[in-house]
């Protein structure tokens, strides 16, 4: 009787070890540079070289579809007929990756090469396409669902829409938030950081993980 007790309980604690690999939609191939990434875009690195190393009040003019923001996240999973279904993580989680690589590259087009913010963004740039690359071995091509194809005029530059002025750090913030809520499996979140809310109510940055 005992010894059964201990295999069972030997196989519970096993599945358990199991289970977050189990239930994560986003492969761990991707959650590692993820990772990396949400290091790179913490607090400190986005006021000092997105904010203090700019002057005073300085704004970048970006499209409209590259403001984007947690509440944007619910507004594309409204669904109502005859719209497309909802769309899946993997959509969600392509359309952060392309506008963040827009917003980027808009952001070292006005840094000089002597910049003190150059190299920090440059890396990011960097890392962004180390992921991208992570996501087609991981995942293959992705095609865009109808809903979004309007978006991949950033990419191909044949928007030309005025567009809208908006602070470095803004941008970043954006792009961390957003984060949280489509790659939220692999930073093990126990909030939901897709609620507008959570962000409204002064929590700026998410809990540390233990």
């Amino acid at each position: 009787m005992t010894r059964a007790v201990v295999w069972l309980s030997s196989l519970v604690l096993g599945l358990t070890w199991l289970l977050p690999a189990a239930v994560m939609s986003t492969p761990p191939g991707i959650c590692r540079p993820m990772n990396t990434l949400k290091e790179s875009l913490n607090f400190t690195n986005r006021r000092q070289y997105m904010k203090h190393n700019f002057p005073i009040n300085y704004t970048i003019r970006v499209h409209y579809e590259e403001v984007f923001r947690v509440h944007n996240i619910s507004r594309l999973n409204r669904t109502r007929e005859p719209d497309p279904p909802k769309l899946e993580a993997r959509d969600l989680q392509e359309l952060w990756l392309l506008i963040n690589q827009e917003v980027l590259k808009k952001v070292l087009r006005v840094l000089p090469e002597r910049h003190p913010s150059r190299k920090y963004v440059s890396d990011l740039e960097n890392l962004f396409r180390q992921i991208e690359q992570v996501f087609r071995t991981e995942l293959g091509e992705w095609e865009t669902p109808e809903r979004l194809k309007d978006f991949e005029s950033l990419e191909s530059g044949t928007l030309f829409r005025r567009g809208k002025l908006v602070k470095p750090k803004a941008l970043l913030d954006n792009c961390y938030r957003t984060m949280h809520c489509v790659f939220c499996d692999c930073f093990q979140c126990q909030e939901n950081f897709c609620d507008v809310l959570h962000w409204k109510r002064g929590n700026k940055r998410p809990p540390k993980q233990a």
